[in-house]
């Protein structure tokens, strides 16, 4: 009898391994929704429907999972990402947005994204903010995909972010049915993440590092 598959596995840090700093302002592009979707039109004109990419960023706070948000203003919350360029992949476009987002602009510290599953695709068949998590059956010429990238944080990370921007992290029980607050994509990710199995790293004090760095020098 085969057994079921094992659940992936992500390794959850806790958020204050990470250091966060800021960066010079990255203004939006639209001051206002009805702007964005009217760029969004002329872009289809030129180009055909928009694919972009947000990443899936996961820290601990009291063992329990948190999700790291961008908030623009006093309200509106996003996942960091954004559009791809015409003909860029969905890991180098991500890695990018990233960058752009998150990443210091030093070489001394070089960001090291691991981009991991996509975890879920939405959908925008109009230009209207309504997406859904399909494609209408009678929809022929979507104008956005929406994919959903799990990226994987390593032990210690530096952020930088943008000064008219705050990084938040959010709580899955916050998130999960939170429609009103977060939209329909931010708030049904603890749904799509509920195949994952958290790995709660627990990184030792430095007490514990120094005590143990003696006893090995005793025992050498």
């Amino acid at each position: 009898m085969v057994g079921a598959p094992s659940s992936p596995v992500v390794n959850v840090y806790p958020l204050a391994n990470y250091t966060f700093g800021t960066k010079e302002a990255k203004m939006e592009k639209d001051t206002s929704v009805a702007d964005r979707l009217a760029r969004m039109k002329v872009n289809y004109m030129k180009e055909g429907m928009r694919t972009s990419v947000e990443a899936i960023l996961l820290v601990q706070e009291h063992n329990h999972p948190h999700i790291l948000l961008l908030q623009i203003g006093n309200t509106f919350c996003k996942l960091p990402g954004g559009r791809l360029k015409p003909g860029e992949s969905e890991i180098e476009g991500l890695k990018r947005k990233l960058c752009s987002k998150l990443a210091v602009n030093s070489p001394s510290f070089p960001p090291n994204w691991q981009v991991g599953e996509c975890v879920a695709e939405w959908w925008r068949p109009n230009f209207e903010t309504v997406m859904y998590p399909y494609c209408p059956p009678h929809i022929t010429k979507p104008k956005e995909c929406k994919k959903l990238f799990i990226v994987h944080l390593t032990e210690r990370e530096y952020f930088a972010v943008p000064r008219n921007l705050k990084l938040l992290a959010v709580p899955l029980f916050e998130l999960y049915d939170n429609v009103q607050r977060y939209g329909p994509v931010i708030s049904t990710i603890p749904q799509q993440l509920s195949r994952f199995q958290f790995n709660m790293m627990l990184i030792p004090t430095a007490f514990y590092l120094a005590m143990r760095a003696v006893n090995e020098a005793q025992a050498g």
